[in-house]
C-alpha cells in the first residue's frame, strides 16, 4: 500500500484526536489524544514527529485545534483532568504553537460565555512569558505564515486593543495586567525585546522586516497611547543609537514603514518624548526630507496649526532641522512661514494669544538659529515682516499682544543689525504683564550667545514693580545661565485685581468694545430705539464673538443679550439669524446658538408682560416715622377685629385678576417658523442636516416644535400644521 503524503496523515491523525476527545469514555485515552497533538509542537531530534510534519500542523491544524479545544472547555473530559494535565496538555498547546494564531483564538473565546475564567488565565500566561516578543519577532523574521490584509488587520487590533475587548468582557474583574497602565508599558518592552533581537540578526547577516512592528506601533498612537509607549521607547532608542549605526538605521526602517495614516501621531508623540534634538535626529534620520506627512507634521502642523506643546518642543523640532546641512533649508522655509504668520494683520486680531506668544517664540527661536551668511540672505525678508508685524501689534487694543511686539521687534532687531543700531523700546512692565514679557524674553536670551544681556536686566529691574521683585531675582539669576530648565512660576497670590472700567453709557459704546458685556443685555432693553438702530449689526457681533478675555459667565451673558436684541426688534434680528442659520462657514456650535437665542426669544414674547409701576419717589422718603403715626399699622389692627367679628358663609376671589395683555409672539410666528422649515432638506458644502449633522436636525426639530406650541392659540398655527 502506498503510503500517504504528510498532508494526508496529519489530517488523519488530528481528525482521529478530535473523534477521541468527543465520543472516547476511557479516562486514558484523553491524556493520549491531547499528547499526540502536543507531539506537534515538540522541537527537536527527540519529537516522534517529523519537521514536515509539524510545520503542516502548524500550517494548517493549529487554529482549528484551538478553536476545538475552546468550544469543548464545558465538556466532561476537560473537567476530569487534573490540574497537571491541564497545565500540560491543555495550556501548552496555547503557549507553544503559533503566537499570532494562539492570541487570535483566545480573544475570540474570551468574547464567549463558557469557560471565561479559564481562557482568561491562560492569556495572562501568554503575556506573562513573553508570547508577544515571539509574535512581533516572527514578522520580523517573516516565519509567521503569510496573511491576508484583513487577517493582519485584525491581528493588529487584537494586540492593541487587548486592554479594551478584556475590559468590555470582564468588567470590574478584570485582570490588573489587562488595564493601559500595565499592558501598554509591557508591549513596548516586548518591542524593544524584538528589536534587539533584530539588530543581533543584523549583524549576524540575516534579513529582517520591520513593517509588521512598524504598524503595531502606529496603531498604539493613533488610538492615543502614544505618550505611555514612546516613555518607554524613546530613552533605550535614544541610548542606543548614540553609537551604533545598525540601532540608527533599524529606527529610521522602523519610521520609515509606518503607514501614512498615522504617521501624525507617531511623529508627534516622539517630538514629545525627546530630550533633545541631537536624540531625535539620530531616530528619525532624514525622514522630513523623504516623507512629505513628515514634512507637514514637523515643519507645519507643530508650529503653525497648534500651540499646545511646550517650548521644550520647539526646541526640539527647530534644533533637529537646523543640525543637519541637508534640513536647513526646511529650517529658512519654516522661519518665511513663521515671520509671515507673525506680521499677518488678520491673524493677529483674530487668533488667540496663546498661540501668538507660540508662534513668536518659534519665531525668535528660528531666529537664533541662522548662521550669519544666511541671516544676511534673509535680511531684506526679517525686515518687511519686522515693520509690517511690529505695526500691527501696536495697532492692538490688547496690551498683551502690544507687549509681544515690543519684545519680539527688540529681539530681532538686536539680531539682524550688524552695524549696531538696535531698536528699543521703553517699556513700563508691571504684574502679570511682566511675567509674560520676562518670559518670552528668557526664552530667546537661552537662544542668542551674543544677546544684549546687561540692558535687559537693567530695564527689567528697573521697571518692575515691588511686588515683582522675587520674580525679578529668579530671571537675573537664570539670565546668565542660559539653561533649559524652564521658569518656576511665582506665586501671584497676593496679587490684586485691578479695577474695572466704568460701564458704557450707550449702546454704539458697546458695539465698539464689546469687552463690556456684562452691561450690553441692560442697555438694549433700555434704550429700545438705539438698539433698533443697529440690532441686526450688535447680533453679527455677538454671534462670531469668542471668549478670548475669560470672562466669567460669558456663554450665558451672550445667550442673553441676543435674546434682549431679539425680543427688542424682532423681525429683521430674526429674518438675519433664520438667514445665517443655512449660511456657509458657521460652525455647530454657532447653529445651535441660533436656534437656542430664537427658542428662548419666543418664550419670552410668549409671556404677558408686567405693567408694574415704580414706586413713587417722595422728598421724606429717607425719614423714619414715628411708630404711633403709621397708618398702615391702625389699618391692620382694626381690619383684623371686623374680620374677627364678621361671619361669612362663602368667600369670593381674595385676589386682583391678572390684567390681559397682548401675546407680542402671536404676530411675529411665522418668521420664527417658515425660515428654519424651509431649506432643512437643502445640503451645504459644510452643512448637511439629513447626513452627518443629525445633531442639529434634532435640535431643529425641537426647536420648530417649540414655536408651534407656542403659537396654539395664534391665527398662524392653522398654517404652521400643514
Amino acid at each position: 500500500m502506498e503510503s500517504l503524503k504528510p498532508s494526508a496523515e496529519v489530517r488523519l491523525a488530528v481528525s482521529h484526536c478530535f473523534q477521541t476527545l468527543s465520543k472516547s469514555t476511557d479516562s486514558k485515552d484523553i491524556p493520549a489524544a491531547l499528547q499526540k497533538l502536543n507531539s506537534y509542537l515538540d522541537e527537536g531530534p527527540e519529537s516522534p514527529t517529523t519537521s514536515v510534519h509539524r510545520a503542516e500542523f502548524r500550517r494548517t491544524h493549529f487554529t482549528r485545534s484551538l478553536q476545538f479545544l475552546v468550544n469543548n472547555i464545558q465538556a466532561d473530559w476537560f473537567h476530569k483532568l487534573t490540574a497537571t494535565q491541564r497545565t500540560e496538555l491543555w495550556d501548552s498547546l496555547f503557549l507553544r504553537g503559533p503566537p499570532e494564531q494562539a492570541l487570535l483564538v483566545l480573544m475570540e473565546g474570551i468574547g464567549l460565555s463558557s469557560g471565561l475564567d479559564h481562557l482568561v488565565n491562560i492569556t495572562e500566561k501568554f503575556l506573562q512569558s513573553g508570547r508577544l516578543t515571539d509574535l512581533l519577532w516572527s514578522y520580523c523574521l517573516e516565519t509567521a505564515p503569510s496573511d491576508s490584509p484583513q487577517l493582519r488587520e485584525t491581528l493588529l487590533g487584537r494586540i492593541v486593543a487587548l486592554p479594551d475587548l478584556t475590559a468590555n468582557r470582564l468588567h470590574p474583574n478584570n485582570k490588573p495586567l489587562f488595564l493601559p497602565q500595565q499592558y501598554y508599558p509591557l508591549l513596548a518592552a516586548e518591542m524593544l525585546t524584538a528589536l534587539d533581537r533584530t539588530c543581533q540578526a543584523l549583524k549576524d547577516g540575516t534579513d529582517c522586516s520591520l513593517t509588521f512592528m512598524a504598524q503595531t506601533l502606529g496603531k498604539v498612537c493613533i488610538q492615543g497611547h502614544s505618550t505611555v509607549v514612546l516613555a518607554v521607547l524613546v530613552p533605550h532608542l535614544s541610548m542606543c543609537t548614540c553609537s551604533d549605526m545598525v540601532w540608527q538605521r533599524i529606527c529610521w526602517k522602523l519610521l520609515e514603514n509606518v503607514p501614512q495614516r498615522w504617521m501624525d501621531s507617531v511623529l508627534t508623540g516622539l517630538v514629545e518624548a525627546v530630550r533633545g534634538p541631537d536624540a531625535l535626529g539620530r531616530i528619525i534620520g532624514n525622514l522630513v526630507l523623504t516623507n512629505k506627512k513628515a514634512q507637514f507634521v514637523i515643519t507645519h502642523k507643530l508650529l503653525l496649526l497648534q500651540y499646545k506643546y511646550e517650548t521644550q518642543t520647539l526646541r526640539v523640532v527647530l534644533g533637529y532641522l537646523a543640525a543637519d546641512r541637508d534640513r536647513r533649508p526646511l529650517l529658512i522655509q519654516v522661519l518665511r512661514s513663521l515671520s509671515q504668520a507673525w506680521a499677518n494683520p488678520s491673524a493677529v486680531k483674530h487668533t488667540p494669544v496663546e498661540q501668538q506668544l507660540y508662534v513668536s517664540k518659534a519665531l525668535l527661536l528660528s531666529v537664533a538659529l541662522l548662521k550669519d551668511s544666511e541671516l544676511l540672505e534673509l535680511r531684506s525678508e526679517l525686515l518687511q515682516c519686522l515693520l509690517g508685524g511690529m505695526q500691527s501689534h501696536l495697532d492692538s487694543s490688547v496690551l498683551r499682544i502690544r507687549r509681544m511686539g515690543m519684545v519680539v521687534g527688540e529681539c530681532l532687531s538686536s539680531r539682524m543689525d550688524i552695524s549696531g543700531t538696535k531698536l528699543k523700546f521703553e517699556v513700563l512692565i508691571m504684574g502679570i504683564e511682566f511675567a509674560f514679557t520676562v518670559l518670552l524674553l528668557f526664552y530667546y536670551c537661552c537662544a542668542v550667545k551674543h544677546f544684549d544681556q546687561k540692558h535687559y536686566i537693567n530695564k527689567i529691574s528697573s521697571s518692575s514693580s515691588s511686588n515683582d521683585t522675587t520674580t525679578t531675582r529668579k530671571f537675573c539669576k537664570v539670565f546668565y545661565s542660559c539653561s533649559d530648565d524652564e521658569l518656576t512660576p511665582y506665586d501671584m497670590s497676593g496679587d490684586q485685581e485691578i479695577s474695572q472700567a466704568s460701564p458704557p453709557r450707550y449702546i454704539r459704546d458697546c458695539l465698539e468694545s464689546m469687552l463690556s458685556l456684562k452691561a450690553a443685555e441692560g442697555l438694549v432693553r433700555r434704550n429700545v430705539f438705539a438698539t433698533k438702530e443697529i440690532s441686526v449689526q450688535l447680533t453679527k457681533v455677538l454671534l462670531h464673538m469668542e471668549d478670548k478675555y475669560s470672562i466669567k459667565s460669558f456663554v450665558a451673558l451672550r445667550q442673553s443679550t441676543m435674546v434682549a436684541i431679539v425680543v427688542t426688534d424682532c423681525i429683521p434680528v430674526t429674518q438675519y439669524l433664520t438667514t445665517e442659520f443655512y449660511s456657509l462657514n458657521y460652525s455647530l456650535r454657532q447653529r445651535l446658538d441660533i436656534l437656542e437665542v430664537l427658542a428662548l426669544a419666543a418664550q419670552e414674547l410668549s409671556k404677558p408682560t408686567s405693567n408694574k409701576s415704580r414706586p413713587p419717589i417722595t422728598a421724606v422718603a429717607d425719614l423714619t416715622p414715628y411708630p404711633g403715626d403709621n397708618p398702615v399699622h391702625w389699618r391692620q389692627i382694626v381690619e383684623k377685629r371686623i374680620q374677627s367679628k364678621t361671619k361669612r358663609l362663602s368667600k369670593g376671589a381674595t385676589q386682583t385678576p391678572a390684567v390681559a395683555s397682548p401675546n407680542r409672539y402671536a404676530p411675529v410666528a411665522g418668521h420664527f417658523f417658515f425660515p428654519l422649515l424651509s431649506n432643512y432638506d437643502k445640503p451645504q458644502v459644510t452643512f448637511d442636516l439629513l447626513g452627518s449633522d443629525h445633531l442639529v436636525l434634532g435640535r431643529l426639530i425641537h426647536t420648530l416644535g417649540l414655536f408651534m406650541h407656542l403659537a396654539v392659540n395664534a391665527p398662524i398655527a392653522a398654517q404652521m400644521g400643514l
